[in-house]
C-alpha cells in the first residue's frame, strides 16, 4: 500500500488531506502523482468521474507552483461551472498548511465577468476555467496565459459532446508549445485521439485506471421489466423502499423529467427538476437543496446532470435507458463514489431487453434481473 508521502507529497500538503479524510491515495493518484512530479511531460489518464483524479493532477500542480512569481503557471480546463468551482475549492483545501500562499481562480460563464477580470488582476498563479468564458477573456485581453507551464483538460469527453471542440482547439493553440498537457477522459473518442495526436507529443505517459471495468466495481447493475402503463407505480415503489437515500431519476427528454416531477410531487416525494431550460440561479436553489439533504431526489435530463458531484448517493434510476450507450456510464457513475456501494436500476420494456444484453458486452458488467 502507498502513502502519500511514499509517491512524493510534501507533508503540509499531507496535512491537509489529512483534514479532508483522504488518508490512502486511490489507483489513479498512485500512478500519476509521482510521474507529474518527477519529470516534465505529457500524460493521458483514462479514468472516471470519482477516482481521485483531482488530487491526481491538483497535488503535482500545486507543488510545482512558484509562489513568489506572480503569473498563471497552470490552467485546468473542466466542462462545468459545478466542476470548475469543485476544483477550485478542492485545491484551495489542499495548500491550507503551506507556509507560502498560492492564488487560485476560477472562472466561468453564468458570473458577472468583470468581477473575474478583476479577480484576476490580483496575483494568480492557478486558473480553473470553463472553455467559453475563458475565452471571452482571452479576446477581451483580459488574461495572460503565455507563461502556463502545465495545461489540464478534465473530463475531456464532457468538454467535446457539449460543444466546446472549437474552444478547445483555440485554448490549446493559444496557450503555446512550451507547456506541458494532462489530458483526463473517461472515454476516449475520436475526436479526444484527434486532439492527443495534434496537441500532445508522441511519448506522453498512458495511464488507464481499471480500464477493463469502465463503469465503477462498487455499482450494482440491476434492470426490472415493465410497461409504459405501470412505470408511475413501479417507482413509486422503488421510492418507498429507499426512503432513506438520495438519488438521481434520468429521463430522456426534458417534457419527461417535467411531468414526472409533477408526477411524483403529488404524491409526496421530495424530488426537483434539473433541466436544460433553468436559469442558473435556480439550478444551483435546487443542486443545493439535494447537496445539504433538504431535497431527496433529482430528476434529470443527461446534459443537465452534468458535473453534478454529490457523495453519498444511494441510487440512481434510468426512468429509460439513454440514447446512448456510454451516458449509462456517465449517469451510473453518479452513484457509489469513492469507494461507497451504489445501486443502479434501470426500468426497461420488454422490447429493450438487448440493449442490456449490449451494455452488458461493452461495458463489461453484469445485470441481474429484480422485481418489486
Amino acid at each position: 500500500m502507498s502513502t502519500f508521502l511514499e509517491l512524493g507529497v510534501h507533508k503540509e500538503f499531507i496535512k491537509g488531506l489529512k483534514e479532508l479524510g483522504i488518508k490512502t491515495p486511490t489507483e489513479v493518484q498512485i500512478a500519476t502523482i509521482p510521474v507529474l512530479l518527477k519529470s516534465k511531460t505529457d500524460l493521458i489518464g483514462l479514468a472516471q468521474t470519482g477516482t481521485g483524479k483531482t488530487a491526481a493532477f491538483g497535488l503535482p500542480i500545486l507543488q510545482a507552483i512558484d509562489s513568489n512569481a506572480e503569473n498563471i503557471q497552470s490552467l485546468i480546463l473542466a466542462p462545468t461551472r459545478e466542476l470548475a468551482q469543485q476544483i477550485k475549492k478542492q485545491l484551495f483545501k489542499y495548500t491550507k498548511y503551506l507556509d507560502s500562499k498560492i492564488f487560485i481562480e476560477a472562472v466561468y460563464g453564468g458570473e458577472k465577468i468583470e468581477r473575474q477580470i478583476s479577480n484576476l488582476k490580483r496575483t494568480t498563479h492557478v486558473v480553473v476555467a470553463t472553455p467559453g468564458r475563458l475565452i471571452d477573456l482571452i479576446e477581451k485581453g483580459e488574461i495572460d496565459l503565455s507563461k502556463v507551464s502545465t495545461l489540464v483538460l478534465d473530463e475531456a469527453d464532457e468538454m467535446l459532446s457539449m460543444g466546446f471542440k472549437q474552444d478547445l482547439n483555440r485554448i490549446l493553440k493559444y496557450t503555446g508549445k512550451k507547456k506541458n498537457t494532462w489530458l483526463f477522459s473517461a472515454t476516449m473518442p475520436e475526436e479526444i485521439q484527434q486532439i492527443i495526436k495534434t496537441y500532445m507529443a508522441a511519448d506522453a505517459i498512458k495511464i488507464a485506471v481499471n480500464k477493463n471495468s469502465l463503469v465503477n466495481a462498487n455499482i450494482t447493475h440491476h434492470y426490472i421489466k415493465t410497461t409504459i402503463k405501470e412505470k408511475p407505480e413501479l417507482l413509486i415503489k422503488i421510492l418507498e423502499r429507499r426512503a432513506n437515500d438520495r438519488g438521481i431519476i434520468f429521463c430522456r427528454t426534458k417534457a419527461g423529467t417535467q411531468n414526472l416531477t409533477a408526477f411524483l410531487k403529488e404524491e409526496g416525494f421530495s424530488v426537483d427538476a434539473l433541466e436544460g431550460d433553468m436559469q442558473q440561479r435556480d439550478r444551483e436553489k435546487v443542486m443545493r437543496a439535494f447537496k445539504n439533504r433538504s431535497l431527496q431526489v433529482l430528476i434529470s435530463t443527461d446534459v443537465s446532470a452534468r458535473g453534478i458531484d454529490v457523495s453519498n448517493l444511494g441510487f440512481v434510476i434510468h426512468h429509460q435507458l439513454p440514447e446512448q450507450l456510454e451516458y449509462y456510464t456517465h449517469r451510473s457513475g453518479r452513484t457509489a463514489r469513492a469507494g461507497k456501494a451504489g445501486f443502479s436500476i434501470a426500468l426497461i420494456l420488454p422490447n429493450e431487453l438487448q440493449k442490456i444484453i449490449d451494455l452488458q458486452k461493452s461495458l463489461g458488467i453484469k445485470f441481474v434481473e429484480i422485481s418489486i
